[in-house]
């Protein structure tokens, strides 16, 4: 049995090791991952081989005979060094493999000197990228380009629903989530062309989410981001009315609020159409209350006979940002961010306040 283990170990992981899980290594961070997987391969190989040998032999050795239908098994107490061996041995395996991917995650994601931000903004169904304060200048591209060996900090986030961003030789990702901005870092170390896609079901069109990226040499990117207009006009379209391509919380500041604005905030800077119902932004989340009933049924409510304020303006601005001030029946706090009067300008939810006031009338 130990010999049957032994060999079959030998032979399966020579299988193993000698595919390539991986793509094409276009990073320090793939190498990492890579190594990491290659790691748990050999950790978990012999103990699959090993227990499933037992499991064959077992069958075998002590399988029912003709005749033996009735007969009770033998009585055994057990051993309770075995037992104490197989619970520490795989303990301080399972210690040794966690802490070890530990320190590839704090590797992979650590603070390098001198990285280059890049922004990258997402909508349905494109990626756009944004190279700020390079030579002076703001540089915008539909295609990422990158200088092999430099430190790359990416800046995410979305216009509109949930979104990834991923390139699978980088063996990065992470979410764009509407209404905060997350950071990916990543160091190139291969010139090449490779694809970038969005990994998150975001609409009809998600299987043409994609780009293509370009590693190059530091002397060939610079030559190319020299040729780059300033602030040149987004690849993907203007953003969403009311929506700031400069600013990532969303609509640019106004003396005048506007619904239109209003709704750009509800739809992509706050957020609110992922967790609530409302027709007049085509939103349909279930995660919060309906907002086309509790407009109505609570702030539309004669001024004697609202909970949050004598105004209907005054009610919804309450609502917004002193959410659990009054929690509707069936929901409870820590459902709706309690912070959106400091996530959120003045004029963003003054915005808000007059899109959501006019869904009341």
């Amino acid at each position: 049995m130990i010999l049957a283990a032994a060999v079959g170990t030998a032979i399966l992981l020579a299988i193993v090791l000698s595919i390539n899980w991986f793509p094409t290594h276009a990073s320090t961070q793939i190498n990492r991952t890579s190594t990491l997987y290659d790691v748990l391969l050999i950790a978990s190989v012999p103990i699959f081989v090993i227990v499933e040998t037992v499991v064959v032999f077992c069958v075998w050795r002590f399988r029912m005979r003709p005749g033996e239908e009735l007969k009770d098994g033998p009585p055994i107490h057990g051993n309770t060094r075995l037992e104490v061996v197989w619970t520490v041995i795989p303990a301080l395996l399972m210690f040794g493999l966690a802490g070890y991917a530990y320190t590839v995650l704090r590797a992979n994601e650590a603070n390098k000197s001198g990285a280059m931000t890049v922004q990258v903004t997402t909508r349905q169904f494109a990626f756009e990228f944004t190279y700020p304060h390079q030579d002076g200048k703001t540089v915008i591209s539909p295609i990422l380009y990158l200088p092999k060996g430099k430190p790359v900090v990416f800046k995410i986030r979305s216009y509109d629903v949930v979104h990834s961003f991923f390139v699978p030789n980088f063996a990065e990702k992470i979410d764009a989530v509407p209404g905060i901005t997350t950071t990916l870092r990543v160091t190139p170390n291969r010139i090449g062309t490779y694809p970038a896609e969005c990994t998150e079901l975001c609409g009809p069109g998600h299987s043409f989410m994609r780009a293509a990226v370009q590693v190059m040499t530091p002397s060939a990117f610079q030559a190319w981001l020299s040729r780059q207009p300033n602030n040149g006009p987004p690849p993907i379209g203007a953003p969403p009315s009311g929506v700031s391509a400069a600013s990532s919380k969303g609509p640019a500041k106004t003396s005048k609020p506007t619904a239109a604005a209003g709704k750009a905030v509800f739809t992509s800077a706050a957020g609110c159409s992922t967790c609530h119902t409302l027709a007049a932004a085509g939103a349909t989340g279930t995660i919060g209350p309906n907002l086309d009933q509790r407009l109505r049924s609570d702030c539309a409510k004669p001024a004697s006979k609202r909970i949050r304020g004598p105004t209907l303006e005054q009610c919804i601005h309450a609502a917004i940002t002193r959410p659990y001030a009054y929690i509707p029946s069936g929901f409870h706090a820590g459902i709706m961010p309690a912070d959106f009067a400091k996530r959120l300008t003045s004029a963003q939810i003054a915005a808000l306040v007059k899109f959501l006031s006019s869904a009341a009338k």
